[in-house]
């Protein structure tokens, strides 16, 4: 029997509950991406600035697409086996995975995509147990 599944996402952390008649599974993914990776390098106040000691903007984005992009297919590993998925989260992740699981044609598993805050996991369950109970 296939599960029902939540999703709190952010760019650090996502915590997927799975839920079934057996109960409830929480599985915590954290990310390996640092959001705003610093610049290395001196900086022009402080002494002599090359060019090569700054990386280049589209190197950096290009190395934070690629985290992201193992982070999200991690989180859609664990949403293996579900019926229907709720994201919800506080930042651009939620909407980044809504696009991620349409690409990977599974667009027509999701419930609903909101907003939500800073949550803990026990918060995090009590929103996807109540979601799918009213369902």
């Amino acid at each position: 029997m296939k599960d029902n599944a939540g999703v709190w996402i952010d760019h650090r952390k996502a915590v997927v509950v799975k839920l079934n008649p057996e109960g409830e599974r929480v599985i915590s993914i954290a990310s390996k991406v640092e959001k705003h990776p610093e610049r290395s390098g001196d900086s022009p106040m402080k002494g002599p600035y090359e060019a090569a000691q700054v990386p280049a903007d589209d190197v950096r984005q290009r190395s934070l697409t690629a985290g992201l992009d193992i982070y999200y297919d991690a989180v859609i590993a664990a949403l293996h086996d579900t019926k229907s998925i709720l994201i919800f989260g506080p930042g651009e992740a939620k909407g980044e995975l809504h696009k991620r699981l349409i690409d990977h044609k599974l667009g027509g598993l999701i419930a609903g995509v909101e907003t939500q805050d800073k949550m803990t996991d026990r918060q995090i369950a009590a929103k996807i147990r109540s979601h799918f109970a009213n369902q």
